[in-house]
């Protein structure tokens, strides 16, 4: 994995952006540790959308694809 600073990257890009930042910051952090890889933490992160409610769902879209363009650099 390339490291918290890269979530930490992601997490400032996204935040002018979404609506429940605090929320957003602690889940992703959570699975963050959970997680096994990138791709594992994409997973968890996608999981986590399907049971989330708008607009929070939105905020973990919005999440997301800062990470994965972070990733892909």
């Amino acid at each position: 994995m390339k490291g918290k600073n890269i979530l930490d990257d992601a997490l400032f890009e996204a935040r002018p952006y979404v609506e429940y930042w605090d929320r957003l910051k602690e889940l992703v952090e959570k699975l963050w540790e959970e997680s096994t890889d990138e791709k594992n933490f994409i997973e968890l992160i996608n999981e986590e959308m399907e049971r989330a409610d708008e607009p929070f769902k939105t905020d973990l879209r919005i999440f997301l694809q800062k990470f994965a363009a972070l990733i892909s650099e």
